[in-house]
């Protein structure tokens, strides 16, 4: 078949304009998208009506221009000397969208200079395209070359201050602005959203702790993981990369734009992530599935890709990073037991002392909830180990039963977990670097508990060194009373004369008498608080404790009952250690049974020593 001469030189002459066109937009776009360095357009330019363009990724890897229009220049709307460039998107798309989450960190480019980058929206239930724009001056002021001990002293001496700000502030606008954009009164500006992608987590965990991410400006999306590229790395302004919270079976990453690229040093999202400061944070690839529109609100559907370096600046006006070697984290081994056998999950998380204890929850909950065999009304077993580098190992080892709020079962023992992380994570005596993990958790069949209804002696009165039967009468769970006995031992130094109480009660009353508090306030170092933790009493215990009206002395994790009036007198005289502390009773005894059950409630009764 001949092809007609004419017909073939139309389609080359389209092919050679298609070229010319598609040149045009290169060079377009290629000083500002592409540069290594690119030029800096100064705030002090800006004016109002002057035409932009940023680029962000809608959908795929492919980087898209949108255009918009500046509004006016904030001045110190952030803070001092933290002004930002009020900017309305124009176009189809954007005009469709609104400012998405995910946007954070998109170039912003005047005269094809870089003035910036997207950072704000306006309020919440608005499409309308207005945002703004952090001044790219004040991204590049964030700290190079300082050691993070350093960053951390400054802070904590008040020289950075402003990183006190919380990371979803909403700053109201000033009347005469909202006045001007014709906007309601009261109306405000917020750091847009980052979308926080799951992948492996049950929406009703996700649910649950969906508070304490919203703090952090955190909009929690369902994502996924895709395998390690070798174009994972090469990244520009435009594309997406995200910090690594969690990795593994189950993973978590925060998601932003790149603003640029300079001098090794990669620049996102125009705002903080957490406010956090110096950080270690792992840093990968993100790829943007597509964009939902919303009116609450529009976001970006990431999943992520292969780590490709690490985050070591997380400030108010951007969160910097590197191509590299990215930092350890944690290994957590988890299993839940079943009838149908053991299931496994197997992850790494971030060691940050405020938001580890969030993620550890959150594991915690979803390795129960997300269990085919998992149901409400059961109870709950935990047991496992943190291990700490040049300590003891720190022991888990509770039982917990479901509760008829409307709320998961599992939350209990998510909490649990929780606390004792943050604990640990918040001492004040040293970084406490954990090695390892390892949590099993197990439903057991049926509410399996107790309550303590009340408690009596075979006799009233004892000499030093009886044996005394103690009687608790307890009541399951929609069961019938039952007594259990208990013997317990007078001590032979007991005052005759004087009167002792006996108490039987659940763990948590004892948890929370002052000679334990007392003890925990006054601690000195971290294997002090590891002893403290490994002492505290069980859920599944029921306990009888003696004690006398003596004095005891708290001394770190040290408990001394009965000490002498002397040396209680020679210490208030001197003023006494200040690890030290006086509570005004003594615990002569204390003795304790395993139940297969959960123990609440108390009674107390009186006997003489004769």
């Amino acid at each position: 078949m001949k092809t007609n001469p004419t017909n073939r030189c139309a389609t080359v002459l389209a092919s050679f304009k298609g070229i010319l066109l598609l040149g045009a937009l290169l060079s377009l776009i290629a000083p500002a998208v592409f540069a290594a360095d690119p030029e800096i357009f100064p705030l002090s330019q800006v004016k109002p009506g002057m035409k932009g363009e940023g680029f962000t990724i809608f959908a795929g890897d492919q980087i898209e221009k949108f255009d918009l229009v500046v509004l006016g220049v904030m001045p110190n709307f952030l803070g001092p000397k933290e002004s930002i460039i009020l900017v309305q998107l124009v176009g189809p798309k954007v005009e469709h969208t609104g400012v998405v989450a995910g946007m954070s960190g998109s170039p912003i480019y005047f005269e094809g200079k870089l003035a910036g980058a997207l950072s704000l929206k306006l309020g919440i239930f608005a499409k309308e395209p207005i945002a703004g724009v952090t001044p790219i001056e004040n991204m590049l002021s964030l700290p190079k070359g300082q050691m993070p001990g350093t960053i951390l002293a400054q802070e904590q001496s008040g020289a950075l201050g402003v990183e006190a700000v919380s990371t979803a502030q909403q700053i109201e606008m000033p009347t005469d602005w909202t006045s001007r954009l014709g906007v309601p009164g009261g109306s405000f500006l917020r750091p847009i959203d980052t979308p926080l992608v799951f992948s492996g987590f049950n929406a009703a965990a996700i649910r649950q702790y969906a508070g304490e991410l919203a703090q952090f400006g955190m909009a929690a999306t369902q994502g996924g993981t895709t395998d390690a590229r070798p174009d994972d790395r090469d990244i520009k302004p435009g594309d997406m990369v995200s910090a690594v919270l969690m990795e593994g079976d189950m993973s978590l990453n925060a998601s932003c734009t790149v603003t640029m690229i300079v001098d090794g040093r990669i620049y996102v999202c125009g705002h903080p992530l957490f406010g956090f400061g110096p950080v270690q944070l792992p840093m990968a690839r993100g790829r943007v599935v597509t964009t939902l529109s919303s009116d609450l609100d529009s976001t970006k559907i990431v999943n992520v890709g292969g780590t490709i370096g690490a985050f070591d600046q997380d400030r108010i006006t951007a969160v910097m990073g590197h191509l590299g070697t990215a930092p350890g984290l944690i290994p957590i081994d988890m299993t839940i037991v079943t009838a149908a056998g053991d299931q496994r999950r197997a992850f790494r998380m971030i060691s940050n002392p405020k938001i580890s204890p969030i993620l550890m929850g959150i594991a915690a909950l979803n390795g129960l909830v997300q269990n085919s065999v998992y149901g409400e009304g059961t109870t709950l077993r935990l047991t496992g180990a943190i291990d700490i580098t040049g300590h003891s190992s720190v022991t888990l080892e509770n039982l917990f039963t479901p509760t008829d709020s409307f709320a998961p079962d599992g939350g209990s023992v998510a909490a649990a977990v929780q606390s004792v992380f943050q604990r640990i994570f918040s001492n004040p005596y040293e970084t406490a670097k954990i090695e390892k993990v390892t949590l099993r958790m197990e439903a057991l069949p049926d509410r399996r508990q107790t309550t303590i209804e009340g408690a009596w002696l075979d006799k009233l009165e004892a000499a030093p060194g009886d044996t005394v039967n103690v009687k608790v009468q307890l009541r399951p769970y929609r069961g019938s009373p039952v007594i259990r006995d208990m013997q317990i031992t007078v001590p032979p130094q007991a005052v005759r004369g004087t009167i002792l109480q006996v108490l039987a009660s659940d763990s948590g009353t004892l948890n929370r008498m002052n000679i334990v508090s007392g003890s925990q306030g006054r601690l000195q170092n971290l294997e002090q608080l590891v002893s403290v933790l490994n002492r505290e009493r069980r859920n599944n215990r029921l306990y009888v404790t003696l004690l006398g009206p003596s004095p005891t002395m708290v001394v770190q994790d040290k408990v001394m009952p009965n000490v002498p009036a002397s040396q209680i007198n020679l210490l208030d005289q001197r003023g006494g250690p200040a690890s030290s502390l006086v509570v005004r009773q003594s615990a002569a005894g204390e003795w304790s049974v395993p139940l297969e059950q959960v123990v609440q409630g108390s009674s107390s009764i009186s006997i003489r020593i004769k």
